[in-house]
Protein backbone atom coordinates (compact mmCIF):
# COMPACT_ATOMS: atom_id res chain seq x y z
CA UNK A 1 0.00 0.00 0.00
CA UNK A 2 1.36 3.41 -0.97
CA UNK A 3 2.14 5.78 1.87
CA UNK A 4 0.04 8.89 2.31
CA UNK A 5 1.69 12.31 2.06
CA UNK A 6 1.28 12.60 5.81
CA UNK A 7 3.18 9.36 6.45
CA UNK A 8 5.91 10.46 4.05
CA UNK A 9 6.15 13.77 5.93
CA UNK A 10 6.50 12.00 9.30
CA UNK A 11 9.17 9.70 7.85
CA UNK A 12 11.07 12.79 6.75
CA UNK A 13 10.83 14.42 10.19
CA UNK A 14 12.01 11.28 11.97
CA UNK A 15 14.90 10.77 9.56
CA UNK A 16 16.83 13.41 11.49
CA UNK A 17 18.50 12.93 14.87
CA UNK A 18 15.66 12.31 17.30
CA UNK A 19 16.88 12.62 20.88
CA UNK A 20 13.46 11.62 22.22
CA UNK A 21 14.28 8.00 21.31
CA UNK A 22 17.89 8.00 22.52
CA UNK A 23 18.67 6.55 25.93
CA UNK A 24 21.87 8.53 26.40
CA UNK A 25 23.44 11.62 24.89
CA UNK A 26 25.27 14.73 25.99
CA UNK A 27 22.96 17.58 27.01
CA UNK A 28 25.11 20.61 26.29
CA UNK A 29 25.12 23.78 24.22
CA UNK A 30 27.28 22.25 21.50
CA UNK A 31 24.70 19.48 20.99
CA UNK A 32 21.60 21.64 21.47
CA UNK A 33 22.59 24.85 19.68
CA UNK A 34 19.72 27.35 19.69
CA UNK A 35 21.54 29.14 16.86
CA UNK A 36 20.33 26.41 14.51
CA UNK A 37 16.70 27.02 15.45
CA UNK A 38 17.12 30.80 15.18
CA UNK A 39 18.70 30.38 11.72
CA UNK A 40 15.86 28.18 10.51
CA UNK A 41 13.19 30.49 11.92
CA UNK A 42 14.91 33.49 10.34
CA UNK A 43 14.72 31.81 6.93
CA UNK A 44 11.01 31.25 7.57
CA UNK A 45 10.40 34.92 8.37
CA UNK A 46 10.63 34.65 12.19
CA UNK A 47 7.06 33.36 12.60
CA UNK A 48 7.42 33.16 16.41
CA UNK A 49 7.62 36.97 16.53
CA UNK A 50 4.20 37.39 14.88
CA UNK A 51 2.08 36.67 17.99
CA UNK A 52 2.26 36.93 21.77
CA UNK A 53 3.35 33.90 23.74
CA UNK A 54 3.44 32.24 27.13
CA UNK A 55 6.32 29.83 27.83
CA UNK A 56 5.99 26.99 30.36
CA UNK A 57 8.75 24.76 31.77
CA UNK A 58 8.82 22.35 34.71
CA UNK A 59 9.17 18.68 35.56
CA UNK A 60 5.49 17.93 36.07
CA UNK A 61 2.33 19.90 35.46
CA UNK A 62 3.52 22.00 32.54
CA UNK A 63 1.12 20.31 30.13
CA UNK A 64 -1.86 20.82 32.45
CA UNK A 65 -0.94 24.45 33.10
CA UNK A 66 -0.54 25.00 29.35
CA UNK A 67 -3.96 23.47 28.68
CA UNK A 68 -5.58 25.61 31.40
CA UNK A 69 -4.00 28.80 30.07
CA UNK A 70 -4.99 28.06 26.48
CA UNK A 71 -8.56 27.25 27.50
CA UNK A 72 -8.93 30.54 29.40
CA UNK A 73 -7.41 32.66 26.61
CA UNK A 74 -9.69 30.97 24.09
CA UNK A 75 -12.69 31.59 26.36
CA UNK A 76 -11.73 35.28 26.35
CA UNK A 77 -12.05 35.33 22.57
CA UNK A 78 -8.40 35.09 21.58
CA UNK A 79 -7.30 32.83 18.74
CA UNK A 80 -4.88 30.43 20.40
CA UNK A 81 -2.10 28.07 19.49
CA UNK A 82 -1.03 25.27 21.84
CA UNK A 83 2.32 23.58 21.30
CA UNK A 84 3.06 20.49 23.41
CA UNK A 85 5.15 17.34 23.38
CA UNK A 86 5.31 14.41 23.31
CA UNK A 87 1.92 13.38 21.95
CA UNK A 88 -0.32 10.79 23.59
CA UNK A 89 -1.79 9.12 20.52
CA UNK A 90 -1.28 11.17 17.36
CA UNK A 91 1.46 13.49 16.14
CA UNK A 92 -1.18 16.09 15.26
CA UNK A 93 -1.84 16.68 18.99
CA UNK A 94 1.41 18.67 19.18
CA UNK A 95 0.04 21.70 17.30
CA UNK A 96 -3.48 22.96 17.97
CA UNK A 97 -5.26 26.13 16.97
CA UNK A 98 -8.34 27.05 19.03
CA UNK A 99 -8.16 23.51 20.48
CA UNK A 100 -8.28 21.81 17.05
CA UNK A 101 -5.36 19.55 16.13
CA UNK A 102 -3.47 20.34 12.95
CA UNK A 103 -4.81 18.40 9.95
CA UNK A 104 -2.62 15.65 8.50
CA UNK A 105 -2.68 17.38 5.12
CA UNK A 106 -1.38 20.55 6.74
CA UNK A 107 1.52 18.63 8.31
CA UNK A 108 2.50 17.38 4.86
CA UNK A 109 2.16 20.91 3.44
CA UNK A 110 4.34 22.42 6.18
CA UNK A 111 7.03 19.80 5.67
CA UNK A 112 7.16 20.62 1.97
CA UNK A 113 7.42 24.32 2.84
CA UNK A 114 10.20 23.84 5.36
CA UNK A 115 12.36 21.27 3.51
CA UNK A 116 14.42 23.71 1.39
CA UNK A 117 15.30 25.76 4.47
CA UNK A 118 16.16 22.71 6.57
CA UNK A 119 18.54 21.58 3.84
CA UNK A 120 20.80 24.61 4.35
CA UNK A 121 20.91 24.59 8.17
CA UNK A 122 23.39 21.99 9.31
CA UNK A 123 22.75 19.70 12.27
CA UNK A 124 19.04 20.25 12.84
CA UNK A 125 17.22 17.65 14.96
CA UNK A 126 13.71 16.24 14.63
CA UNK A 127 12.42 18.25 17.58
CA UNK A 128 13.96 21.49 16.35
CA UNK A 129 12.32 21.09 12.93
CA UNK A 130 8.95 20.21 14.48
CA UNK A 131 9.17 23.25 16.76
CA UNK A 132 9.87 25.56 13.82
CA UNK A 133 6.95 23.95 11.98
CA UNK A 134 4.68 24.62 14.94
CA UNK A 135 5.68 28.27 15.11
CA UNK A 136 5.19 28.65 11.34
CA UNK A 137 1.78 26.97 11.50
CA UNK A 138 0.63 29.35 14.24
CA UNK A 139 1.75 32.38 12.23
CA UNK A 140 -0.04 31.17 9.10
CA UNK A 141 -3.17 30.58 11.18
CA UNK A 142 -3.03 34.20 12.42
CA UNK A 143 -3.23 33.32 16.10
CA UNK A 144 -3.19 35.94 18.86
CA UNK A 145 -1.46 33.83 21.53
CA UNK A 146 0.79 30.79 21.52
CA UNK A 147 0.94 28.76 24.72
CA UNK A 148 4.17 26.82 24.39
CA UNK A 149 5.29 23.91 26.55
CA UNK A 150 9.02 23.19 26.87
CA UNK A 151 10.05 19.73 25.68
CA UNK A 152 13.04 19.03 27.95
CA UNK A 153 14.84 21.24 30.45
CA UNK A 154 14.47 24.84 29.35
CA UNK A 155 17.80 26.55 28.77
CA UNK A 156 18.66 24.55 25.63
CA UNK A 157 15.16 23.60 24.51
CA UNK A 158 14.27 24.60 20.95
CA UNK A 159 11.28 26.58 22.22
CA UNK A 160 13.60 28.89 24.18
CA UNK A 161 13.86 31.30 21.25
CA UNK A 162 10.58 32.87 22.39
CA UNK A 163 10.24 36.26 24.05
CA UNK A 164 7.03 35.62 26.01
CA UNK A 165 4.85 37.97 28.02
CA UNK A 166 5.30 35.66 31.00
CA UNK A 167 7.47 32.64 31.78
CA UNK A 168 5.98 29.93 33.98
CA UNK A 169 7.83 27.19 35.86
CA UNK A 170 5.74 24.37 37.28
CA UNK A 171 6.71 21.83 39.93
CA UNK A 172 10.36 20.73 39.69
CA UNK A 173 11.41 17.28 40.85
CA UNK A 174 13.95 14.60 39.91
CA UNK A 175 13.72 13.52 36.26
CA UNK A 176 16.19 13.22 33.37
CA UNK A 177 19.02 13.40 35.95
CA UNK A 178 21.54 11.97 33.46
CA UNK A 179 20.91 15.07 31.35
CA UNK A 180 19.85 17.89 33.66
CA UNK A 181 21.89 17.13 36.78
CA UNK A 182 21.80 15.00 39.92
CA UNK A 183 20.60 17.73 42.29
CA UNK A 184 17.35 19.68 42.36
CA UNK A 185 19.31 22.93 42.18
CA UNK A 186 21.05 21.77 38.97
CA UNK A 187 17.71 20.75 37.44
CA UNK A 188 16.20 24.08 38.53
CA UNK A 189 18.98 26.01 36.77
CA UNK A 190 18.20 24.23 33.51
CA UNK A 191 14.47 24.90 33.85
CA UNK A 192 15.15 28.53 34.84
CA UNK A 193 16.93 28.99 31.53
CA UNK A 194 13.59 30.16 30.11
CA UNK A 195 13.67 33.28 32.32
CA UNK A 196 14.29 36.33 30.11
CA UNK A 197 15.52 39.78 31.21
CA UNK A 198 12.67 41.85 32.59
CA UNK A 199 9.97 39.31 31.77
CA UNK A 200 7.89 38.23 34.81
CA UNK A 201 8.21 34.63 35.93
CA UNK A 202 5.52 32.67 37.78
CA UNK A 203 6.49 29.60 39.78
CA UNK A 204 4.42 26.82 41.30
CA UNK A 205 5.25 26.01 44.95
CA UNK A 206 8.75 24.52 45.00
CA UNK A 207 11.08 22.75 47.37
CA UNK A 208 13.35 25.20 49.16
CA UNK A 209 16.52 24.60 47.15
CA UNK A 210 14.59 25.02 43.90
CA UNK A 211 12.92 28.21 45.06
CA UNK A 212 16.31 29.70 45.98
CA UNK A 213 17.69 29.05 42.50
CA UNK A 214 14.63 30.40 40.69
CA UNK A 215 14.59 33.58 42.79
CA UNK A 216 18.31 34.09 42.23
CA UNK A 217 18.08 33.75 38.43
CA UNK A 218 14.96 35.94 38.28
CA UNK A 219 16.79 38.63 40.25
CA UNK A 220 19.84 38.39 37.98
CA UNK A 221 17.54 39.00 35.01
CA UNK A 222 15.57 41.79 36.64
CA UNK A 223 12.45 39.65 36.26
CA UNK A 224 9.55 40.02 38.73
CA UNK A 225 9.15 36.71 40.58
CA UNK A 226 5.64 35.55 41.49
CA UNK A 227 5.47 32.49 43.74
CA UNK A 228 2.25 30.51 44.04
CA UNK A 229 1.72 29.68 47.70
CA UNK A 230 3.13 33.04 48.73
CA UNK A 231 1.88 35.72 46.32
CA UNK A 232 -1.19 33.67 45.36
CA UNK A 233 -2.97 31.24 47.67
CA UNK A 234 -5.26 28.32 46.91
CA UNK A 235 -7.33 25.65 48.60
CA UNK A 236 -9.31 22.66 47.32
CA UNK A 237 -13.08 22.47 47.60
CA UNK A 238 -15.60 19.72 46.94
CA UNK A 239 -14.61 17.08 44.44
CA UNK A 240 -16.03 14.09 42.61
CA UNK A 241 -15.05 12.01 39.60
CA UNK A 242 -16.74 14.65 37.42
CA UNK A 243 -14.49 17.49 38.59
CA UNK A 244 -13.42 19.56 41.56
CA UNK A 245 -13.84 23.01 43.06
CA UNK A 246 -11.05 25.26 44.28
CA UNK A 247 -10.49 28.73 45.69
CA UNK A 248 -7.75 31.15 44.60
CA UNK A 249 -6.98 34.48 46.29
CA UNK A 250 -4.09 36.95 46.39
CA UNK A 251 -1.72 37.61 49.27
CA UNK A 252 -3.33 41.05 49.57
CA UNK A 253 -6.69 39.35 50.12
CA UNK A 254 -5.39 37.07 52.90
CA UNK A 255 -6.74 39.31 55.72
CA UNK A 256 -10.18 39.06 54.10
CA UNK A 257 -9.76 35.29 53.87
CA UNK A 258 -8.84 35.13 57.56
CA UNK A 259 -12.03 36.99 58.50
CA UNK A 260 -14.06 34.79 56.15
CA UNK A 261 -12.72 31.62 57.80
CA UNK A 262 -13.24 32.97 61.33
CA UNK A 263 -16.82 33.98 60.52
CA UNK A 264 -17.57 30.54 59.06
CA UNK A 265 -18.48 32.15 55.77
CA UNK A 266 -20.84 34.83 57.06
CA UNK A 267 -18.76 37.73 55.74
CA UNK A 268 -19.72 39.66 52.63
CA UNK A 269 -16.37 38.91 50.96
CA UNK A 270 -15.95 35.33 49.77
CA UNK A 271 -12.89 33.87 48.05
CA UNK A 272 -13.33 33.35 44.30
CA UNK A 273 -14.42 29.80 43.53
CA UNK A 274 -13.52 27.90 40.38
CA UNK A 275 -14.27 24.47 38.96
CA UNK A 276 -12.11 22.23 36.82
CA UNK A 277 -12.54 18.87 35.19
CA UNK A 278 -8.93 17.98 35.99
CA UNK A 279 -8.75 15.68 39.01
CA UNK A 280 -6.32 15.48 41.93
CA UNK A 281 -4.94 17.98 44.43
CA UNK A 282 -1.94 18.59 42.17
CA UNK A 283 -4.34 20.04 39.60
CA UNK A 284 -5.50 22.59 42.17
CA UNK A 285 -1.88 23.77 42.30
CA UNK A 286 -1.67 23.78 38.51
CA UNK A 287 -4.87 25.85 38.28
CA UNK A 288 -3.51 28.38 40.77
CA UNK A 289 -0.29 28.57 38.75
CA UNK A 290 -2.23 29.16 35.54
CA UNK A 291 -4.29 31.83 37.31
CA UNK A 292 -1.14 33.64 38.46
CA UNK A 293 0.13 33.57 34.87
CA UNK A 294 -3.17 34.99 33.60
CA UNK A 295 -2.95 37.77 36.19
CA UNK A 296 0.45 38.77 34.79
CA UNK A 297 -1.08 38.86 31.30
CA UNK A 298 -3.79 41.19 32.60
CA UNK A 299 -1.12 43.59 33.89
CA UNK A 300 0.30 43.55 30.34
CA UNK A 301 -3.00 44.76 28.92
CA UNK A 302 -4.47 41.40 27.94
CA UNK A 303 -8.23 41.60 28.42
CA UNK A 304 -9.45 38.52 30.27
CA UNK A 305 -12.21 38.50 32.88
CA UNK A 306 -13.12 36.24 35.78
CA UNK A 307 -15.95 34.71 33.75
CA UNK A 308 -13.46 33.76 31.02
CA UNK A 309 -11.17 32.11 33.57
CA UNK A 310 -14.04 30.25 35.21
CA UNK A 311 -15.26 28.99 31.84
CA UNK A 312 -11.73 28.07 30.75
CA UNK A 313 -11.03 26.10 33.91
CA UNK A 314 -14.39 24.33 33.75
CA UNK A 315 -14.13 23.26 30.10
CA UNK A 316 -10.42 22.39 29.88
CA UNK A 317 -9.50 18.98 28.47
CA UNK A 318 -6.15 17.29 29.02
CA UNK A 319 -6.39 13.49 28.57
CA UNK A 320 -4.13 10.94 30.19
CA UNK A 321 -3.74 12.76 33.52
CA UNK A 322 -5.69 10.89 36.21
CA UNK A 323 -8.13 10.34 33.40
CA UNK A 324 -11.09 8.15 34.40
CA UNK A 325 -11.94 6.72 30.97
CA UNK A 326 -14.42 4.11 32.21
CA UNK A 327 -16.45 3.33 35.33
CA UNK A 328 -17.45 -0.19 34.25
CA UNK A 329 -14.79 -1.45 34.56
CA UNK A 330 -13.03 1.36 36.43
CA UNK A 331 -10.02 2.41 34.33
CA UNK A 332 -7.77 5.33 35.27
CA UNK A 333 -5.05 6.41 32.85
CA UNK A 334 -2.19 8.56 34.13
CA UNK A 335 1.11 9.69 32.64
CA UNK A 336 3.10 9.70 35.89
CA UNK A 337 6.73 8.93 34.99
CA UNK A 338 8.87 9.95 37.95
CA UNK A 339 8.76 9.37 41.70
CA UNK A 340 7.14 12.70 42.61
CA UNK A 341 4.32 12.27 40.08
CA UNK A 342 3.83 8.66 41.24
CA UNK A 343 3.38 9.95 44.81
CA UNK A 344 0.79 12.50 43.60
CA UNK A 345 -0.94 9.73 41.68
CA UNK A 346 -1.13 7.53 44.78
CA UNK A 347 -2.59 10.41 46.82
CA UNK A 348 -5.22 11.02 44.12
CA UNK A 349 -5.99 7.30 44.00
CA UNK A 350 -6.61 7.17 47.76
CA UNK A 351 -8.68 10.34 47.54
CA UNK A 352 -11.02 9.19 44.76
CA UNK A 353 -10.99 5.40 45.25
CA UNK A 354 -10.25 4.85 48.96
CA UNK A 355 -9.69 1.24 49.95
CA UNK A 356 -10.56 -0.20 46.53
CA UNK A 357 -8.31 -2.94 45.11
CA UNK A 358 -5.99 -1.85 42.30
CA UNK A 359 -4.42 -3.64 39.35
CA UNK A 360 -1.56 -1.57 37.97
CA UNK A 361 -0.55 -1.74 34.31
CA UNK A 362 2.97 -0.36 34.32
CA UNK A 363 5.54 0.37 31.65
CA UNK A 364 8.37 2.88 31.68
CA UNK A 365 11.31 4.17 29.71
CA UNK A 366 14.61 2.63 30.73
CA UNK A 367 16.10 5.99 31.76
CA UNK A 368 13.36 6.69 34.35
CA UNK A 369 13.45 6.22 38.12
CA UNK A 370 11.52 2.96 38.00
CA UNK A 371 12.44 1.94 41.54
CA UNK A 372 11.27 5.31 42.84
CA UNK A 373 7.91 4.94 41.09
CA UNK A 374 7.55 1.40 42.40
CA UNK A 375 8.31 2.58 45.95
CA UNK A 376 5.36 4.98 45.77
CA UNK A 377 2.84 2.85 43.90
CA UNK A 378 3.40 -0.83 44.63
CA UNK A 379 2.49 -0.80 48.35
CA UNK A 380 -0.99 0.40 47.29
CA UNK A 381 -1.79 -2.22 44.64
CA UNK A 382 -3.08 -5.80 44.62
CA UNK A 383 -1.65 -6.96 41.34
CA UNK A 384 0.93 -5.72 38.83
CA UNK A 385 1.03 -6.21 35.07
CA UNK A 386 4.25 -4.99 33.46
CA UNK A 387 4.17 -4.09 29.79
CA UNK A 388 6.29 -2.38 27.15
CA UNK A 389 5.32 0.55 24.94
CA UNK A 390 6.24 0.47 21.27
CA UNK A 391 9.06 2.95 21.82
CA UNK A 392 12.86 2.56 21.57
CA UNK A 393 13.45 3.77 25.14
CA UNK A 394 10.92 1.40 26.72
CA UNK A 395 12.31 -0.92 29.39
CA UNK A 396 11.74 -4.65 28.82
CA UNK A 397 9.16 -6.48 30.90
CA UNK A 398 11.71 -8.93 32.34
CA UNK A 399 13.69 -6.13 33.99
CA UNK A 400 10.52 -4.43 35.26
CA UNK A 401 9.28 -7.72 36.72
CA UNK A 402 12.63 -8.35 38.41
CA UNK A 403 12.51 -4.97 40.15
CA UNK A 404 8.86 -5.40 41.14
CA UNK A 405 9.23 -8.85 42.68
CA UNK A 406 11.30 -7.31 45.47
CA UNK A 407 7.96 -6.06 46.81
CA UNK A 408 6.53 -9.58 47.06
CA UNK A 409 3.82 -8.86 44.52
CA UNK A 410 2.08 -11.01 41.98
CA UNK A 411 3.64 -9.84 38.71
CA UNK A 412 2.57 -10.74 35.18
CA UNK A 413 4.59 -9.91 32.08
CA UNK A 414 2.43 -8.96 29.09
CA UNK A 415 4.65 -7.13 26.59
CA UNK A 416 1.91 -5.83 24.27
CA UNK A 417 0.07 -2.92 25.91
CA UNK A 418 -3.33 -3.66 24.37
CA UNK A 419 -3.08 -7.28 25.54
CA UNK A 420 -2.20 -6.10 29.05
CA UNK A 421 -5.31 -3.93 29.15
CA UNK A 422 -7.55 -6.72 27.84
CA UNK A 423 -6.14 -9.15 30.44
CA UNK A 424 -6.67 -6.66 33.27
CA UNK A 425 -10.29 -6.06 32.22
CA UNK A 426 -11.05 -9.79 31.99
CA UNK A 427 -9.61 -10.48 35.45
CA UNK A 428 -10.74 -7.39 37.37
CA UNK A 429 -12.71 -7.98 40.56
CA UNK A 430 -15.82 -6.00 41.52
CA UNK A 431 -14.92 -2.38 42.39
CA UNK A 432 -11.32 -2.99 41.29
CA UNK A 433 -9.48 -0.05 39.77
CA UNK A 434 -7.36 -0.70 36.69
CA UNK A 435 -4.64 1.92 36.89
CA UNK A 436 -2.22 2.77 34.06
CA UNK A 437 1.04 4.59 34.85
CA UNK A 438 4.79 4.86 34.24
CA UNK A 439 4.96 6.36 30.77
CA UNK A 440 3.06 8.75 28.52
CA UNK A 441 3.68 6.26 25.72
CA UNK A 442 1.94 3.45 27.63
CA UNK A 443 -0.91 5.85 28.48
CA UNK A 444 -1.33 6.69 24.81
CA UNK A 445 -1.40 3.05 23.75
CA UNK A 446 -3.98 2.22 26.43
CA UNK A 447 -6.23 5.07 25.25
CA UNK A 448 -6.02 3.74 21.68
CA UNK A 449 -6.74 0.17 22.84
CA UNK A 450 -9.70 1.26 24.96
CA UNK A 451 -11.24 3.13 22.02
CA UNK A 452 -11.26 -0.15 20.06
CA UNK A 453 -12.60 -2.18 23.00
CA UNK A 454 -15.35 0.36 23.72
CA UNK A 455 -16.47 0.32 20.07
CA UNK A 456 -16.70 -3.48 20.07
CA UNK A 457 -18.75 -3.57 23.28
CA UNK A 458 -21.31 -0.94 22.21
Amino acid sequence: MAKTQYQVALDYLYSFVDYSIERSYRYSADVFDLGRVEDLLSRLGDPHRQYQSVHIAGTKGKGSVSALLESCLRSAGYRTGLYSSPHLEHFTERMRVNSYEIEQEEVAHLVDRIKPHVAVVEGLTTYEIITAMGFLYFAEQSIDFAVVEVGLGGRLDATNVLLPLVSIITSISYDHMHLLGDSLSDIAREKAGIIKPGIPVVSSPQQYEVEVVLKEIAEENGSPFILVGKDWHFSPGNHSLKGQQLHIWSAAEQPLMDVFVESAGDEEWVPPRYETSLLGYHQVINAATAYAGLDVLKTKGVEIGEDHIKHGFRTVSWPGRFDVISMDPIIVVDSAHNRDSALKLRIALDDYFPGQPVTLIFGASGDKDIQGMFAELLPRIRKLIVTQADHPRAEGTAELAKLAREYGLSVEEIPVVSDALQHAIQNAKIEEVILVAGSIFVAGEVLKAWEKIAKLTK
